[in-house]
Parts: structure tokens; C-alpha cells; sequence
């Protein structure tokens, strides 16, 4: 339906002296914080997790070697999904307004209706990420209990826990602990955290204090001084569970986004009607491919 004189009708009275309601601030691209962004040129994409090979094993003298396997364990896949928004205005709304042109005004509306899309389902995998969405392995993106050729890999805390001084370093003990499909240890590390806007004052007290955060102890605060999560923490205002924190790791292909066509914008006249219609649409999928590449905690 046209967005009609009815629907605007104290812009067309002479004596009106601002409008509001379209030119709100907003939070942009706060998604680039926690995935690395590619481009694609398919309806879908598929990354595939190979393994390796397991230790080597000691050869007694004149025996044979022993032979390993490598193969393929899961593939994540993202379908690109298409995302539009349209609307349009009678030719005599455009016709009898006396202020600015509407096409312009809700332009803008438009384009912050899809940022804001884009925004939320980009934190999707991460609320979901406890209950409904799952990773290439079909089992939930975070739990306890991912499994490997030569066991489980952990990416949540056995326990969950709120964000504070003791669920971090666990946090971090944990990535720490991680291995690959056949149980080799890996080098992984937190790099950033990610926190809804309820725990920003947290976390800026556990990055940035110099001492242990409420306790009486005269300790250190060994997360910072030991620079335990480089790149520190980034507010994500999109996250709808208060006590939910997140850490991304360095682990390589990790949560990813993949951008099939960017945002596109058009405009057309309808003949019959005179309408002008105006639409906005891009394809994207926001996913994950290496677990690893984040590690959770829903809160207690």
C-alpha cells in the first residue's frame, strides 16, 4: 500500500514547524567486531573442517610404521538469504507536499530499517547459540561436548557463570585447553570480548583495573597485566540476554559473514497508478564455521 495525503496530512498544513521521528542516531556495524567479512558469488557457500593426524607413535626396531588417516569431519554451510524493504508514495502526496521531498525523507528511513536488520541478525548465532543454532557439527555453537575423532572439545564453561573475575580466567583457561579433530593441542587464545550494554561497567572495571576487582586483596589483576585479552572488550547493544558474554578467539575462520550482494537501492513510477516506488535489498548470511573461534557463557 502507497503511503498517502491521509497518512501525512499535518505536512501538508502551512505553519508546521519541524518533523521528527526518522533521524535517530544509530549503532552501526557493530557485526564487523565479531566476524570477518567475505564476499561470495553463490546461493551458498560450504567450508569444510578436515583432521589431520593423531601423535606419532614410537616404531620398535624392525617393525613397520604405522599409517594415519586424515579426512573430513563436518562442513558448515551458509545460504545466503535475501533481505528487502520497499515502500511507496502517491503521486499526489509527492505533488502537494510543501517541505521536502518525501522520496529523500524516507530514503533515510529505509536505509536504517535494513542497518538495523543487519544488526540483529547478526547477534542471531550468538543468542541462539546456547539453545537453537548449531554449528557445522550439528551440535549447538556452544557445548560442552562438540565432538572429535579422538574426543569432545569444550567451547562454554562446564558451569555457566556470570561475567566476573573468575568465570574470565576460567574462560581463558579453557580456550586455552582446546584441541583439534584428533586431540592435538592448539595455541588458541581470547582476543576481544563481546558484552550486551548490562555488562559494559563490568567488564571495563575487570580490563581496566590495576588490582583485583572486589576483593580486599592487594593482588594484581592478572588478566590486564598479563594482557590476557589484547583487544579488550566491545559493546554489542544488539544482545538481548543481560548476563551473556562472549570471546573471540584467535582460532582462523571462525565466525564469518558472507556477503553475496551488497545493498542495493532503486526507484521506479508506476504508470497506472503514478506511484513512486522505492525499494532497498542486499543478500547476506551471518554463521560460523570453526567453533573454536568463540568461546561463551550464557550467565548463571
Amino acid at each position: 500500500m502507497a503511503i498517502s495525503r491521509g497518512q501525512l496530512v499535518k505536512e501538508l498544513e502551512p505553519g508546521l514547524n519541524a518533523l521528527f521521528g526518522l533521524e535517530y542516531k544509530r549503532y552501526e556495524n557493530q557485526h564487523a567486531e565479531i566476524y570477518a567479512t567475505e564476499t561470495s558469488d553463490r546461493a551458498f557457500e560450504e567450508e569444510v573442517m578436515l583432521s589431520g593426524f593423531a601423535n606419532a607413535q614410537v616404531k620398535p626396531e624392525g617393525s613397520g610404521v604405522v599409517f594415519d588417516n586424515a579426512q573430513e569431519t563436518f562442513t558448515a554451510r551458509y545460504t545466503m538469504e535475501t533481505v528487502a524493504l520497499a515502500f511507496a508514495i502517491t503521486e499526489e502526496a509527492v505533488e502537494d507536499n510543501l517541505y521536502d521531498r518525501l522520496s529523500s525523507r524516507y530514503t533515510k528511513a529505509l536505509a536504517r530499517s535494513m542497518a538495523n536488520t543487519k544488526q540483529v541478525k547478526s547477534v542471531a548465532p550468538l543468542i541462539n547459540g546456547f539453545t537453537t543454532f548449531n554449528s557445522g557439527d550439528n551440535t549447538t555453537l556452544f557445548n560442552t561436548a562438540h565432538p572429535t575423532i579422538a574426543g569432545t572439545v569444550s567451547n562454554t564453561l562446564a558451569t555457566a557463570a556470570d561475567l566476573n573475575e573468575t568465570s574470565l580466567e576460567q574462560s581463558l583457561i579453557d580456550i586455552a585447553a582446546f584441541t583439534d579433530e584428533r586431540g592435538l593441542k592448539i595455541a588458541a587464545k581470547g582476543v576481544k570480548m563481546i558484552v550486551p550494554s548490562a555488562l559494559q561497567f563490568q567488564a571495563e572495571r575487570l580490563m581496566k583495573s590495576e588490582g583485583r576487582v572486589q576483593t580486599a586483596d592487594n593482588d594484581i589483576n592478572a588478566i590486564r597485566s598479563m594482557g590476557m585479552v589484547p583487544q579488550g572488550y566491545r559493546v554489542n547493544n544488539f544482545l538481548t540476554d543481560p548476563n551473556a558474554f562472549y570471546i573471540i578467539t584467535d582460532v582462523p575462520n571462525g565466525m564469518k559473514h558472507f556477503i553475496r550482494t551488497p545493498i542495493k537501492t532503486a526507484m521506479e513510477g508506476d504508470f497506472d497508478t503514478g506511484n513512486l516506488r522505492f525499494k532497498a535489498r542486499e543478500r547476506y548470511q551471518f554463521g560460523v564455521s570453526d567453533y573454536r573461534g568463540i568461546f561463551a557463557s550464557p550467565g548463571a
